[in-house]
């Protein structure tokens, strides 16, 4: 039992000097290695800078090089060692099957991360586009509605006054900018004046509208009385006159009784308990 304890105890001694060696030895290979190295550096050096200044220069070079190669040879072989260390715990297959599988979810997460943002910010700019042009193709689509109903109307007004389209394109648009329901425009202009442009009452009154010149000078200076027969001038502050009207009693048929005899006339006779009516109200208002 001793013989055979003290042959255990003498081999494992023996591993453990084997091992030495070689671990010294191969510290002492880097270090050679490293030496060898610095010292070529040195001798190319030397080669180029043949004056004795450089040579001095070289030879401290050397040294600092070479105690600087026995560091890092010294620093490497640890090295080295710590990453074979680390190596063999790797190599265990669990452990190895969960670091792999860990890079690749983190790869997989980053991808999708990175991926995913410019896929959503691709989609939303794509949406934002589609509703634009939606948006846009339903401006295109109801202002083409409106003008098909614009066309209708005028059309209209001009098969059932019988006059021209030009005629009744121009009451239908005049009536609307100045806050007039076209229908009831058309009314006036057929009762007041039968849509004769240069028709003149007995009083006075010009035109489509058959306005006074004194009432249209007062709504616009530096009219002269020949503008008055111009068809878009005439339209326009007839138009507006009426307007002013309904604005001033608020009342279709009031409106109309003072476009017709005047806001004066109308006034007074309120005041003294009467009625305007004359039958041109009435007769505006049941015009086909």
């Amino acid at each position: 039992m001793s013989d055979r304890g003290s042959d255990s105890a003498g081999s494992r001694a023996s591993r453990i000097h084997v091992l030495r060696d070689s671990l010294a030895r191969a510290e002492r290979e880097a270090r050679e290695r490293a030496e060898a190295r610095a010292r070529a550096n040195a001798d190319a050096r030397a080669r180029a800078e043949p004056d004795s200044a450089g040579n001095e220069r070289r030879a401290a070079f050397g040294a600092t090089v070479s105690a600087l190669a026995q560091w890092e040879a010294e620093r490497t072989h640890r090295v080295q060692r710590w990453l074979a260390q680390r190596w063999l715990r790797l190599r265990n297959p669990v452990r190895l099957g969960v670091v792999i599988a860990a890079a690749f979810l983190l790869g997989l997460q980053l991808a999708a991360g990175s991926g995913g943002g410019l896929a959503q910010m691709e989609m939303a700019n794509r949406l934002t586009h589609a509703r634009s042009t939606l948006t846009a193709r339903e401006g295109e689509l109801e202002l083409v509605r409106l003008e098909l109903s614009r066309l209708s109307d005028i059309i209209r007004y001009s098969s059932q006054y019988d006059i021209p389209a030009d005629l009744a394109g121009a009451i239908h648009d005049i009536a609307l900018s100045e806050g007039v329901d076209p229908a009831l425009a058309f009314r006036l202009v057929q009762v007041e004046s039968g849509f004769t442009r240069r028709a003149v009452s007995p009083k006075g009154a010009v035109g489509y509208t058959q306005i006074m010149p004194a009432t249209a000078f007062e709504m616009e200076r530096g009219l002269k009385y020949n503008d008055l027969f111009e068809r878009e001038t005439n339209l326009r502050l007839g138009f507006r006159y009426l307007r002013m009207m309904l604005e001033r009693y608020g009342d279709l048929r009031l409106a109309l009784l003072a476009y017709n005899r005047g806001p004066g006339t109308v006034d007074n006779i309120r005041r003294g308990g009467g009625d305007p009516a004359n039958g041109y109200a009435r007769t505006v208002i049941r015009q086909p």
